[in-house]
C-alpha cells in the first residue's frame, strides 16, 4: 500500500473533476437536521432562535416542517450551530437550495497551492514522520519518514489506509503500540465526540461501530462519556526491534476554508519525545 502519491488521493476521481455533495435522503428534511444539530449542541429552541434573530415559534415551525427557512436563515442557523462545510451543504440541500461549498479533488490545478503547502510541511518534518488525513481518518498522504518507520516495524506498510483501523486491528499496527490502551482510548474519545458533534455524519458513526467491533475493546469505550477530559499531552510509544520509540503529535488544519476538501484536511506531525527516538529516525533516513 502506497500513500505518498497525489494521484492516489480520492481514487476514482479524475484530476479535473469537482465533486458535489450527494443530496440528502428524503427523510432528512431541514427540520429533522436542525433538531439533530441543536440537540448535539445542547441548545434549546429559544437559545438557537435568539442566536439567529428569529422567534422560537418560527423555529419550531421550521423544525416540524410547517415553515420553510430562507437561504439566508439557513446560513445563519448553520453559523450558530458551528456546522462544518459539508454539513452546511447538506442543510442547504435539505431546505431545497443549491449547495454553497465545492468539494475539489486535491489533484486539480486550482488546488496546487494547497498541495505545495502540504508537501512543504511534510518535507520540513523529515526525518520525523508526518501524515495527512481527512475527517474520517483516511490517510491521504505521508512523508517518507513515516513509511520508513512503519516499514521497519512490521516489514511493510500498514494493512489499512485508515488511522483508526490501523490502531485497532490486531493484525495491523496495534501490536506495535506499546501504550495501546492509552492511545486507543484517546482516539475513541475523539471519535465519540466527532459523532456527537456531527449527528448527520453516517460514515463517522459506521467507523465508530467498526472499530468497537475489534477484539479486546473495553466495555466502557462503547458509550460516550461527555464528562471525559482530553489528556494534556499524549505520547505514542512504538515497539521496534526490542526498543521503544516515543513521539508527540501536533495537528494542523487550514483556516477560513471555502472548500469542503480543504476544510476536512488534518496534518499530523510526530516529533521525537526523547533523544534516542530522534537518533533512530535520523539513522533510518541515512
Amino acid at each position: 500500500m502506497e500513500f505518498s502519491r497525489w494521484d492516489l488521493i480520492m481514487p476514482g476521481v479524475h484530476a479535473n473533476q469537482t465533486l458535489s455533495p450527494p443530496p440528502p435522503s428524503p427523510s432528512s428534511h431541514v427540520g429533522a437536521l436542525l433538531r439533530e444539530w441543536r440537540a448535539a449542541r445542547r441548545l434549546s429552541q429559544l437559545d438557537l432562535a435568539l442566536e439567529v434573530g428569529m422567534s422560537a415559534r418560527h423555529l419550531s415551525c421550521v423544525e416540524t416542517g410547517k415553515a420553510q427557512p430562507s437561504r439566508d436563515m439557513v446560513a445563519r442557523l448553520a453559523d450558530a450551530l458551528e456546522m462544518p462545510l459539508r454539513e452546511r451543504n447538506t442543510l442547504l440541500l435539505a431546505a431545497g437550495y443549491a449547495a454553497k461549498y465545492t468539494e475539489t479533488d486535491l489533484s486539480t490545478a486550482q488546488m496546487a497551492p494547497v498541495r505545495r503547502a502540504i508537501e512543504f510541511i511534510l518535507k520540513q518534518q523529515e526525518p520525523y514522520p508526518a501524515l495527512v488525513t481527512n475527517r474520517h481518518w483516511d490517510v491521504l498522504l505521508t512523508n517518507d519518514a513515516l513509511l520508513r518507520l512503519f516499514g521497519r516495524m512490521r516489514g511493510g506498510p500498514p494493512r489499512h489506509g485508515n488511522v483508526m483501523r490501523q490502531v485497532f486491528d490486531p493484525e495491523d499496527m496495534r501490536p506495535f503500540v506499546a501504550n495501546w490502551e492509552e492511545v486507543a482510548g484517546e482516539l475513541i474519545r475523539h471519535l465519540h465526540n466527532e459523532v456527537a458533534a456531527a449527528p448527520s455524519d453516517a460514515k463517522a458513526r459506521a467507523l465508530l461501530d467498526e472499530v468497537l467491533a475489534y477484539p479486546g475493546i473495553p466495555a466502557g469505550w462503547r458509550t460516550r462519556d461527555p464528562g471525559a477530559t482530553a489528556l494534556p499531552l499524549l505520547t505514542t510509544v512504538f515497539r521496534m526491534n526490542g526498543t521503544q520509540l516515543q513521539f508527540l503529535s501536533t495537528f494542523s488544519t487550514f483556516g477560513a476554508s471555502r472548500d469542503v476538501t480543504i476544510d476536512e484536511l488534518r496534518i499530523e506531525c510526530l516529533f521525537p519525545a526523547d533523544d534516542s527516538t530522534a537518533e533512530v529516525c535520523r539513522s533510518l533516513a541515512a
